[in-house]
């Protein structure tokens, strides 16, 4: 094979990666987590409360305002006469996302940074 079959090959092989991987160096963040649109955000003194509801889901993220050092996370979220669902632990940056089936049933989620904590109230 010659140089210029080698080099369309790299490129060809470079753009593909891409395709697969997708491009590098960019951080996630709550709206990417969660899909549909966002309902309602409560701030506190230590982050955000996210929920975002559509197609008959909704999804929560709890966000911290000052990523970095780990500490105690958690979100939960529930749809009215469903059990609530939720994520909690020892993170950086984010708990959750945490999605329910939610038809067209009003929903409400809790989240919870280092022992500050804020809800939603119904959303519907």
């Amino acid at each position: 094979m010659s140089n210029r079959g080698l080099v369309g090959l790299a490129v060809v092989a470079a753009a593909g990666g891409l395709v697969v991987f997708g491009p590098g160096g960019g951080s996630a963040d709550a709206a990417a987590a969660c899909a549909g649109r966002p309902v309602k955000t409560v701030g506190f003194s230590a982050g955000e409360l996210r929920l975002y509801k559509g197609n008959g889901y909704a999804c929560a993220v709890t966000a911290a305002k000052n990523p970095g050092a780990r500490r105690q996370m958690s979100v939960t979220i529930q749809a009215r006469g469903s059990a609530p669902a939720g994520d909690s632990g020892s993170y950086t940056r984010m708990a959750g996302p945490v999605t329910v089936h939610s038809g067209n049933r009003c929903v409400r989620a809790t989240g919870a940074i280092a022992g500050s904590a804020v809800e939603t109230g119904w959303v519907c």
